[in-house]
């Protein structure tokens, strides 16, 4: 199997051709990012994306509109724009919490649809506000849409549940059966990211994520199936604050830089073949 690195442009305020520079100098293998629908700028992306030999996950989070028949065509309006531009596939944060079943799902078909059609692999992230908010809400949807594949950014749900989701056990191995992507953010239970995962206060809290993450590897090692990994620790206000001076505790992008590193490290991850050696 292979394990391959993505840094989230999320955050990014460098100019792009300097930040994918540095992307590739760092020993990522691509960037995650929504695309604009102006083609000159498009274009732009994906020609510095190409010159510095890195692949795209194309990546959708404009779940704004209550109205789902609006919400519908935004979503598929986002969806075939990040389609044309041929990315490795296609990272949702589909739908709104408050949707019913049916809604969410009517998303959930137009996604599979559009994948069918234009064969770029579209999945979802389990992301709180959106319809994979939490454990066990995702596990009913899991249970009655069998082919959905997601995006496991797993800090969500201990800030919805306020606990390192001791007691859902099942629901996470659920997720973790059907989870194609990570995005490999640390959460703790009042907050979607930890101020600093090196500090030795989080220790517990980022060792619980790893386990987390040894069991989706597991899982793919041994279909022998690629997993992917963006290293999504975020810019302000995700970073804590300091108050007054409003200077964030700690720096996005050496934290990723980390994050990927101690993962390819974990899984033994050569950085020429990308393959994971299979120990922990």
């Amino acid at each position: 199997m292979k394990i391959k690195f993505y840094a989230p442009q999320w955050g990014n305020t460098l100019p792009f051709d300097t930040f994918c520079s540095n992307v590739k100098s760092a020993g990522y293998d691509g960037v995650e990012m929504a695309l604009p629908f102006e083609k000159k700028e498009t274009d732009e992306i994906l020609g510095a994306l190409a010159k510095h030999g890195l692949e795209l996950i194309g990546q959708y989070w404009q779940s704004f509109e209550r109205d789902i028949d609006v919400h519908a065509a935004n979503y598929e309006k986002y969806l075939r724009n990040l389609i044309a531009a041929k990315p490795m596939f296609i990272n949702c944060q589909t739908g709104k919490d408050y949707f019913s079943f049916d809604h969410n799902k009517r998303l959930f078909d137009l996604a599979e649809s559009l994948a069918e059609e234009s064969g770029i692999r579209i999945i979802h992230e389990t992301h709180r506000g959106k319809s994979l908010y939490a454990a066990h809400v995702t596990h009913q949807y899991l249970t009655r849409i069998p082919n959905l594949r997601i995006t496991l950014d797993i800090s969500h749900w201990c800030n919805v549940h306020e606990s390192l989701l001791e007691d859902q056990a099942e629901e996470i191995a659920l997720a973790i059966a059907h989870t194609d992507h990570i995005h490999s953010r640390v959460g703790h239970a009042e907050g979607p990211q930890v101020n600093d995962p090196r500090a030795p206060e989080w220790a517990e809290t980022l060792e619980k994520h790893l386990q987390w993450w040894d069991q989706v590897v597991a899982t793919h090692s041994e279909k022998q199936t690629p997993l992917t990994v963006t290293t999504e620790f975020g810019p302000a206000t995700y970073m804590p604050l300091l108050p007054y001076s409003q200077m964030p505790v700690a720096n996005q992008w050496d934290i990723n830089v980390h994050m990927m590193n101690l993962l390819k490290a974990r899984y033994a991850v050569n950085t020429d073949s990308k393959e994971w050696k299979g120990t922990f």
